[in-house]
């Protein structure tokens, strides 16, 4: 097996969401007898992951799917039921587009070329969870290369209540069928990433700002769509009305 294959592999794991509540991943002798190959060709796999920002290491205690648990992760799980979908992008609106400014002062080349590289994963993935895992990707690396802890610790925050698979299943159906197709995403990330890459911080602001409100709008319209099917099916007798609905 070559070690893109085995890096596919690992995704696959890694998409599932089938590795525990701390996103461990088996030992590199354990990954290596699952998918027989060799500890050397595991461990080469896991570097290119860890540079790719989908999984992070811990001496000691082993690989963990994507980035270290912040000090946020405890008070997003307190208020996760507090807030809804909706309330998370406003949130993101205010947050993002300066985090994307910075970034176009204090980005390196080399962190650039990375953006590309994982807007080039998303174009490959070939199922909702890889699109979602790409896109995440993406967006926490723009959070921590502006090199503002504060403003990275309310991205966390955001990053942490958003992961609720519920909500990541309604932003793909969004994506499908309100307009804000992968096509479109692909080319505001286009767009997002030659302003960061050129330095524009006003340019970059503005490009995601742009590309969230895409996202905003496609979500919005997913929900309301929801709520008049759900509303019909109440109607004919078919079903008790979800309350969940209004909270997302």
């Amino acid at each position: 097996m070559s070690e893109a294959g085995l890096k596919s592999r690992m995704l696959d794991l890694i998409a599932a969401g089938e590795l525990g509540s701390d996103g461990r991943l088996p030992t590199e002798r354990a990954l290596a007898e699952r998918f027989g190959t060799s500890r050397r060709l595991v461990r080469l796999a896991l570097d290119a992951l860890e540079v790719e920002g989908l999984v992070w290491r811990k001496q000691g205690s082993g690989t963990f799917a994507g980035q270290p648990s912040d000090p946020t992760g405890d008070l997003a799980a307190r208020i996760a039921g507090e807030t809804d979908a909706l309330q998370v992008m406003e949130a993101r609106l205010c947050i993002e587009p300066e985090l994307a400014a910075l970034c176009a002062l204090r980005m390196t080349d080399a962190e650039v070329a990375r953006l590309r590289m994982l807007a080039h994963r998303q174009v490959e993935a070939t199922d909702p969870q890889g699109t979602e895992l790409w896109d995440g990707a993406l967006h926490r690396l723009i959070a921590h290369c502006a090199r503002n802890r504060p403003l990275l610790t309310a991205f966390a925050l955001l990053d942490r209540i958003r992961s609720n698979p519920d909500w990541v299943a309604l932003r793909a159906r969004a994506r499908v069928r309100n307009g804000a197709s992968l096509a479109v995403t692909l080319s505001e990330h286009e767009v997002l990433i030659n302003a960061i890459g050129a330095g524009d911080p006003a340019l970059a602001r503005q490009a995601m700002y742009d590309h969230l409100s895409t996202r905003f709008a496609a979500l919005r319209a997913e929900l309301d769509d929801e709520m008049l099917l759900s509303n019909a099916s109440v109607m004919d007798g078919k079903v008790a009305p979800d309350p969940s609905l209004a909270r997302r």
